[in-house]
């Protein structure tokens, strides 16, 4: 999360405060996922930060129930921010609700993606809620270890459409990383005042990314202020359910023993798309079946506006990182949070990243 790139923009509260860049960590207690605070530091003294008048940290925030429902109707009152264990002053801004809408759609094409494209069938017809929005524009991007901007952004369906109906098999590459890092570049170029989104359909791994590394993929991120959303598909999971379907016995001739395995090693590994989509704030899903990626297009449409852009003004924030903690002031059942968790400040701004 940067400081206040004003895509989730707030009228500005103070004028001429201290500009600061504020961008997030990889720390996400729901999901399990840890990323040490360590990885952030070791390039602090490098991060591109903006150049703003307020010192504002904008907190993009989603309250789900029990069931996965989004809550509704919560004021800033009823919110508690900490920043380092410090309360602070929440701001609510309402008015991001009629905020148009950038959004990329990154789609993996390389490695065994082929086999998930009978599982995407159907996915421009789940693109019509976005279509249909006021001056909506979306890009679409394929990529295998090179990125191919297929479309960029529009408000026409049809090239986006015709695309995606004609998904071909790349090489054996899965360049989450350069892919992610392009995606929040190319919304970077959006218009302030758009609430920018990514929506990357892919495996959980980075597989050849030779342009951005783990740091900068944090960096342009964090500076354009772009939520991820990962719809991930597990080579292995789907390798396994299609060979017990028995709808690849062209590639196995029988049940691999070792594709349980394979997954356990994955899952004990850095899993790149689930943490970009927690560095934003986003959300990460795992689909395996044609239904349940339908499920998750809708849910992910359906969210889109469904975040509470909170915000506050650190006291004299001290430079480097910091943790933020959002909470609900009085609990509502099983509801859980999902947001930033920490950004980092810098007394002196330098300029923004074009």
């Amino acid at each position: 999360m940067a400081v206040a790139p004003r895509c989730f923009a707030k009228p500005i509260l103070s004028a001429a405060v201290k500009s600061i860049a504020v961008f997030p960590a990889i720390m996400f207690a729901r999901s399990g996922l840890l990323i040490p605070l360590w990885l952030l530091a070791t390039f602090a003294q490098q991060v591109p930060t903006l150049r703003t008048q307020s010192n504002v940290v904008i907190v993009p925030t989603l309250v789900r129930s029990a069931d996965g429902s989004v809550l509704y109707g919560l004021k800033a009152e009823d919110f508690v921010i900490e920043d380092d264990a410090v309360s602070q002053t929440v701001h609510l801004d309402e008015a991001v609700e009629t905020e148009p809408i950038s959004i990329v759609i990154a789609i993996q094409t390389g490695r065994r993606a082929q086999r998930e494209f009978p599982r995407m069938r159907g996915l421009h017809a789940l693109l019509n809620p976005i279509f249909d929005q006021a001056d909506a524009r979306v890009a679409l991007i394929e990529f295998d270890k090179h990125i191919n901007l297929v479309s960029d952004f529009t408000s026409n369906p049809a090239p986006i459409n015709a695309a995606i109906e004609e998904l071909r098999p790349g090489d054996s590459g899965a360049a989450i990383l350069d892919v992610v890092s392009y995606s929040a570049k190319l919304l970077n170029q959006e218009a302030e005042g758009r609430r920018k989104l990514l929506l990357l359909v892919s495996e959980t791994r980075d597989h050849g990314s030779h342009l951005a590394t783990i740091d900068d993929v944090v960096k342009v991120v964090g500076i354009s202020n772009t939520i991820v959303h990962v719809l991930a598909f597990s080579p292995s999971l789907s390798q396994l359910l299609d060979t017990e379907r028995g709808s690849n016995s062209d590639e196995w001739g029988g049940v691999d023993l070792l594709a349980p395995l394979v997954m356990a090693r994955h899952a004990m590994k850095k899993n790149t798309a689930k943490a970009v989509a927690r560095l934003t704030g986003g959300e990460y899903d795992v689909f395996a079946s044609r239904n349940a990626f339908e499920e998750q297009m809708i849910d992910f449409t359906n969210r889109m506006h469904s975040r509470y852009m909170l915000s506050f003004e650190p006291r004299r924030p001290h430079p480097g990182l910091h943790r933020i903690r959002v909470r609900l002031k009085e609990p509502r059942g099983n509801a859980s949070v999902i947001s930033r968790a920490t950004y980092w400040a810098a007394e002196d701004g330098i300029q923004r990243e074009q």
